[in-house]
């Protein structure tokens, strides 16, 4: 039978991405949040479970720390988006088996101005 688009695949998002998104909703949110508040910022249709998994599996990595709040959790992120997004880079660098040509090629993907602030970083200059 082939795939319509509908039924129980039509709502599913890669693992990966479902959590980037709710790391972005906590991170923009500023204060912790519990499944439900979460819930309500995502798209539409995402049932109370999958977000409640999500905030889990997170939690369950180190990314999330939660407080108990009534009879649920209230969410918030450990660290900042930039760390994590540092901890993510510095992870991927250490999966290359020649670190100097990760590092080139990264630095030959930035545009003109992440290359300056890097440089400056970097204490190298202009």
């Amino acid at each position: 039978m082939a795939h319509d688009g509908c039924g129980e695949h039509a709502d599913r998002r890669a693992s990966g991405a479902l959590e980037a998104e709710v790391m972005a909703v906590l991170w923009g949110a500023g204060e912790p949040m519990t499944a439900g508040t979460v819930r309500a910022a995502l798209a539409p249709g995402l049932a109370y479970k999958t977000v409640l998994t999500v905030l889990g599996r997170l939690h369950a990595k180190g990314l999330l720390d939660r407080e108990r709040v009534g009879r649920a959790h209230a969410y918030h992120p450990r660290h900042d988006a930039a760390r994590v997004s540092a901890a993510q880079m510095k992870t991927m660098l250490d999966r290359g088996r020649d670190r100097t040509a990760v590092l080139q090629h990264f630095v030959e993907a930035l545009d003109p101005a992440d290359e300056a602030a890097l440089r400056s970083l970097l204490g190298l200059g202009g």
